[in-house]
């Protein structure tokens, strides 16, 4: 993986085109993960949890619809159909089994970061959060992964984003620590390990981080983000 953006799945067999979006899209910050089947696909999908994915219909040892529906059955990811075959059957398809966006090859590049970028946003809308949030001199670009205080860029972990952008989501509301091991972690699990991660992202997020303005603590049951006044 590399850059420090959304990360993005990318499903082909192709490995000029893998190298192509992997090139591309590092330049545009995003993480690039790569599968060259259907099965490394789903794998990595449960594995890397990742922002988007870009699916190939054909892959070597299944039909990328099959990925799409299987995809659909554990995750909500937004998925990215990129495909040679231009017939609109199979466009209709992929779409009704839950692909968000449909683009035929050859592809323009600004035009498939323009998709992802639309892709992101809409996601994140079904959550029922803005784009961007803002409390204080706390500022979280959830399209773009992108955090700053007092108008400084924040270097968060991806673990340390996680937790950060669950807890944005759901401003103003009290997370359990279960709730939030399960959403990152995919498991309950050891409350110690969550809370070194929230005095981590204090250490960045906050101006002291044993008096926070921004996440509080709800002793004994979770974390809670301050909506801004």
């Amino acid at each position: 993986m590399s850059g420090d953006g959304p990360l993005i799945l990318v499903i082909d067999d192709e490995p000029a085109i893998r190298r192509l979006l992997r090139t591309s899209l590092a330049a545009q910050r995003y993480r690039i993960s790569e599968a060259e089947t259907a099965a490394e696909g789903v794998r990595r999908t449960r594995a890397d949890r990742p922002d988007a994915v870009i699916l190939d219909l054909g892959l070597p040892d299944q039909d990328g619809i099959g990925v799409i529906r299987t995809l659909r059955s554990f995750s909500k990811v937004p998925i990215i159909v990129l495909s040679s075959r231009g017939d609109e059957r199979g466009k209709i398809e992929a779409l009704d089994l839950g692909a968000d966006d449909y683009v035929t090859k050859p592809f323009g590049m600004g035009e498939l970061i323009a998709r992802i970028r639309a892709a992101l946003r809409h996601r994140v809308q079904d959550e029922g959060a803005a784009p961007v949030f803002r409390s204080g001199d706390l500022v979280v670009d959830l399209v773009r992964r992108f955090v700053t205080i007092c108008g400084e860029e924040v270097k968060l972990s991806p673990k340390e984003y996680d937790i950060l952008r669950l807890l944005v989501i759901h401003a103003g509301k009290v997370l359990t620590h279960r709730m939030i091991m399960q959403d990152v972690w995919g498991a309950a699990g050891d409350v110690q390990y969550l809370r070194i991660y929230i005095r981590q992202i204090r250490q960045k997020l906050e101006r002291n981080p044993e008096r926070p303005a921004h996440i509080v603590t709800e002793t004994g049951v979770g974390y809670r983000l301050r909506l801004p006044d």
